[in-house]
């Protein structure tokens, strides 16, 4: 999954540590968010959106794989 973590964070001069206290989880979790490493909880998807005053769907972006266009 996709999201724009990174983007919306350094447009606000947001610090990792700092969005990982505001979401209650570690700097590393907000670092594998943003280098796709980590799909959120839906809880803790929910508090990244409230903290940006976004929609869910605005951050992150869900790319279904498409294994049955191949056939």
């Amino acid at each position: 999954m996709k999201n724009r973590i990174e983007e919306l964070r350094k447009e606000k001069g947001i610090k990792q540590e700092d969005l990982a206290i505001a979401v209650e989880v570690s700097r590393q979790t907000i670092g594998s968010l943003e280098n796709g490493r980590y799909n959120p909880s839906i809880i803790l998807a929910f508090k990244i959106a409230r903290y940006f005053h976004m929609s869910i769907e605005d951050i992150f972006i869900y790319e279904e794989e498409i294994e049955n266009e191949k056939e």
